[in-house]
């Protein structure tokens, strides 16, 4: 096992911060929000489409490492308003199972913040997978 960190950095907040960082058998995922690869929020006003294109950014990076979503062990949802969740139960975790192809088998934890970078941007998915 390398000790050696791996960086992965792309996408329009490049400069800015890491995408993710691999140490070890453990990739460290940034938070990843719905903004395309312009850095357009995507589904404004929408949980489930965030839902959809956040964990399309989480697949994304984990695949520059070479990684899948089923490597993901631990995620943690940071969400501006747990009723936008709650509300459509179906339809927010409907998105995150067609992510994962299955029903993931990982650890989440769901924090209501006040806001996030971005006034429009519903959710933020923090991950870490192990390969």
């Amino acid at each position: 096992m390398s000790s050696k960190k791996e960086v992965v950095r792309f996408g329009p907040m490049a400069s800015a911060l890491a995408n993710g960082v691999r140490k070890g058998d453990a990739i460290y995922l940034s938070g990843q929000v719905s903004v395309d690869g312009e850095g357009q929020v995507v589904g404004a006003g929408d949980m489930a489409a965030q839902v959809r294109q956040a964990y399309a950014n989480v697949a994304e990076v984990l695949e520059k490492f070479g990684a899948t979503m089923d490597d993901i062990v631990d995620e943690t949802w940071f969400v501006t308003d747990n009723q936008a969740v709650l509300g459509d139960m179906k339809g927010v975790f409907g998105a995150r199972r067609e992510a994962f192809g299955k029903e993931p088998d990982a650890c989440q934890t769901l924090i209501q913040v006040s806001a996030l970078f971005m006034p429009e941007l519903m959710i933020e998915v923090k991950c870490i997978a192990h390969v």
